[in-house]
């Protein structure tokens, strides 16, 4: 062989070798750099839906109708007191009289009676004047109030004691008395009359008791 031709198959038989021994040494050299293993795992969305609010209409309270309260009961009426419309006595509602009960002492029962057609009440002591004499006879024994006093319907009549005192020389004698009743108001009233033939009347020793139903009451006080 010449030398030439035997150069050249030394030179064919390097780059064999130096081929092998540049190339890869296995299957993976071939692919290149590395690829990442797997894509990055996204995020897990969740497949469930947050539990929803019922959609429902909600269930309305029981709307019932509140009870009426009681209507309010009327108040009683208030016992009406049959008295509430009785005024005190004047002479304009009365009759009156005098009678001589006991000589010595000139005592006279005076009476009175309703002449009307309401009733009316005889308050206190009656005002009693003799004849044209002055002052009044002086009260003898307490009186009710006015609530107490004597309750006169009509026709019914109420009693007093009227004292002229013992006959001492000192007093005068009257034919008559005037007599006007106790009102607790300024009503003016006509004075009524009754004869008393032979009253005797003893300054400081005459006297004259409240009303009262019993004529012996009256007298005996």
């Amino acid at each position: 062989m010449s030398t030439v031709r035997r150069s050249a198959v030394v030179l064919v038989a390097l780059a064999a070798v130096t081929l092998t021994a540049c190339g890869p040494g296995d299957d993976g050299a071939a692919a290149g750099p590395e690829a990442p293993s797997a894509t990055p795992s996204k995020p897990v969305t969740p497949t469930g839906a947050p539990t929803a609010a019922p959609t429902g209409t909600p269930t309305k309270a029981p709307t019932s109708t509140p009870a009426k309260p009681p209507a309010p009961s009327k108040p009683a009426s208030p016992s009406v007191d049959p008295d509430y419309d009785v005024f005190p006595c004047s002479t304009f509602d009365l009759t009156f009289t005098a009678t001589l009960a006991e000589p010595t002492t000139s005592s006279y029962l005076l009476k009175i009676t309703n002449k009307g057609s309401k009733p009316c009440r005889a308050l206190g002591h009656p005002v009693v004047t003799f004849g044209d004499l002055d002052g009044h006879a002086v009260e003898r024994g307490p009186a009710p109030g006015i609530e107490d006093a004597i309750r006169l319907a009509p026709g019914q009549s109420a009693y007093a004691g009227l004292m002229g005192g013992l006959k001492d020389g000192k007093g005068t004698t009257v034919p008559s008395i005037a007599m006007t009743m106790t009102t607790d108001s300024d009503l003016e009233q006509k004075p009524l009359k009754a004869s008393t033939p032979g009253l005797y009347v003893s300054p400081g020793k005459n006297s004259v008791t409240a009303w009262m139903t019993n004529a012996e009451d009256a007298l005996s006080l």
